[in-house]
C-alpha cells in the first residue's frame, strides 16, 4: 500500500455517494401486505417492469377515479323517490289510459 495517492487524474465529473432521485419523486418508506407486494412483483416480472413503477400507476389510477363523488344512502333514497311513481301520478296515469282506452 502507497503512503500517498495521486487523485489528480481522477475524473472530475464522477460522483459518489447516494444517487439523488428523479424530480418530482420522494423517497417513502411503508407497510404493503405481504399478499399484494408479491402479486405487484408477479406481475411486474411477467409484463417486465418493475414493481414499484407498477404501484404508482395503481395508485395514479385510483386517485383520477376517486374524482367521482360516491353515490351515498341519502343521494340514492332521493333518486328513487324520484323516479318511482307517487300514488297521485300513478292515479292520474290510469285515469288517462282508461279515458284513452273508452274513446
Amino acid at each position: 500500500m502507497r503512503d500517498e495517492y495521486d487523485f489528480s487524474k481522477a475524473k472530475a465529473k464522477a460522483k459518489r455517494g447516494a444517487r439523488l432521485p428523479s424530480k418530482g419523486k420522494t423517497r417513502i418508506t411503508m407497510y404493503i401486505d405481504d399478499a399484494i407486494l408479491s402479486e405487484f412483483r408477479s406481475r411486474a416480472e411477467k409484463a417486465g417492469g418493475g414493481y414499484q413503477t407498477m404501484i404508482n400507476e395503481a395508485l395514479k389510477a385510483h386517485l383520477s377515479n376517486v374524482d367521482v363523488v360516491p353515490l351515498t344512502e341519502s343521494a340514492l333514497r332521493r333518486i328513487i323517490r324520484e323516479e318511482l311513481p307517487t300514488p297521485a301520478k300513478t292515479a292520474r296515469r290510469t285515469a288517462a289510459k282508461s279515458s284513452i282506452s273508452r274513446r
